[in-house]
């Protein structure tokens, strides 16, 4: 059988086996990595869970060359979402980053969508990709409004409450984490002020924080809503 069809063909046998066990294996990877985090664990079970991952991660790695080697268009293929994904997923174990991507496997398994045809989450994918698409612009004025508006919450906190409590308000970098905190109105309680005028202030910012959040739901749902008027009317 042509090595093309098995490795990005799920239509044939051959291929739809090579898919399955690559999403099995694609598991076994995330079973072994959750296993490793548990406490006190006997130094032959880290080794077992070792051998795993060098055998999962040979896997992938044949797999990443195969489609490399497969694809009509390469560098379209390894600058692609699923290309670089796959990437991920076996470069920190060739290379001492200090990060843990591992789990980062886990965005392989939305190719079980293609893998048994679920045409109709497959086209719910789509819709929603083509929603952030359509809202990109929005959301870079967004998030460049959300942190001048983080650093703003932050200036002004610093000036009512560095005096009362220097040691948590002490600078605008120390604001940041207040600032984060009570825009997104998750309000911990670990940093609060003591002021009147920052309890004022902090009010204020809370409720700034409301609409803040509720601009993107918003602007998605909208966009998701037009995808999906789109492609009825196609």
């Amino acid at each position: 059988m042509n090595l093309k069809r098995i490795v990005e063909d799920t239509d044939t046998r051959g291929g739809r086996a090579f898919a399955l066990f690559i999403q099995a294996m694609i598991l076994v990877s995330l079973v072994t990595f959750s296993l490793e985090t548990l406490p006190d664990l006997e130094p032959e079970t880290r080794y077992t869970l070792y051998v795993l991952e060098v055998i999962t991660v040979s896997v992938f790695t044949i797999e990443y060359a195969l489609r490399v080697l497969v694809a009509d268009d390469r560098l379209r293929f390894v600058t692609s979402f699923y290309g670089l994904i796959d990437l991920v997923a076996i470069l920190p174990f060739y290379v001492t980053t200090g990060l843990d991507l591992r789990t980062a496997r886990v965005l392989r398994l939305f190719r079980v969508f293609r893998i048994f045809k679920f045409a109709r989450y497959t086209a719910a994918l789509d819709r929603i990709k083509n929603a952030f698409v359509t809202i990109r612009e929005e959301l870079v004025i967004y998030i460049i409004a959300t942190l001048l508006m983080v650093f703003l919450s932050s200036v002004g906190i610093y000036y009512f409450e560095s005096d009362t409590q220097p040691e948590l308000f002490g600078s605008v970098f120390h604001c940041f984490w207040w600032a984060i905190v009570t825009l997104t109105t998750v309000g911990y309680g670990d940093v609060y002020p003591l002021t009147i005028g920052g309890r004022v202030f902090t009010s204020v910012v809370m409720l700034l924080g409301i609409g803040i959040i509720a601009v993107p739901t918003g602007l998605f749902a909208t966009a998701l809503s037009n995808t999906r008027k789109t492609d009825s009317a196609a």
